[in-house]
């Protein structure tokens, strides 16, 4: 009996500890995998920037964001994280089919490179964030048949923001998203096309984050 008792004990104190725990902290790294679906503008000067109508503008489209992220300074309730993303993605415009139509099939292609700094809160068992960063990107918006211009394989300074969560229903397995802007600069006029305009981007992801 006096065993038992003080096996009982054991397991009760033990329960009590572990439920006294804290819960354990954010990071120390983490990997995305996303796949995201883009939503390319709309807008009459963009298509003027590449001789298309907004009619021949592809709109939502594809892609992957590929990221990586260590959070090497806590302060108070706020987890600093600081990485780096990849994100590309692609759409498609084709003209309807069994129609007379000028409409031509189209093409949009969008890559960015980028560094980020992350603001943190939550705990490793899962957390939200925000964060913005700065990188470059292209973006390439061509008709079937003809040649890219020098504007779709230009550098464009890119300047990203948004935020996300994770929430790991295993120890390094969670389900992650991400809701990210990413504003790009103006490009340059080619002959008779004027220069693209200041553009933002959206762009929606989901997947799996690893850490």
């Amino acid at each position: 009996m006096t065993r038992c008792c003080f096996l009982l004990s054991i397991v009760f104190a033990a329960s009590a500890t572990y439920a006294q725990e804290p819960p354990p902290k954010i990071g120390p790294f983490v990997i995305d995998f996303h796949g995201t679906v883009p939503r390319f503008p709309d807008d009459p000067n963009l298509g003027d920037s590449r001789g298309l109508t907004v009619a021949e503008l592809p709109g939502h489209g594809l892609g992957i964001q590929l990221a990586a992220h260590g959070y090497p300074l806590r302060w108070r309730g706020v987890t600093f994280g600081l990485g780096g993303e990849l994100a590309t993605s692609r759409a498609r415009k084709e003209p309807p089919t069994g129609q007379t139509t000028t409409v031509r099939a189209t093409e949009e292609t969008f890559t960015s490179r980028d560094i980020q700094l992350s603001f943190n809160f939550g705990t490793g068992h899962g957390w939200s964030y925000v964060s913005g960063g700065i990188g470059s990107s292209t973006w390439s918006l061509a008709p079937d048949g003809r040649q890219p211009l020098p504007t779709d394989s230009e550098t464009h300074k890119t300047l990203n923001y948004g935020g996300g969560a994770r929430w790991f229903s295993k120890t390094h397995v969670a389900f992650s998203f991400d809701v990210r802007f990413y504003a790009i600069n103006p490009g340059t006029a080619f002959l008779t096309f004027p220069a693209s305009p200041r553009t933002t981007l959206l762009v929606i992801g989901a997947g799996v984050s690893l850490k």
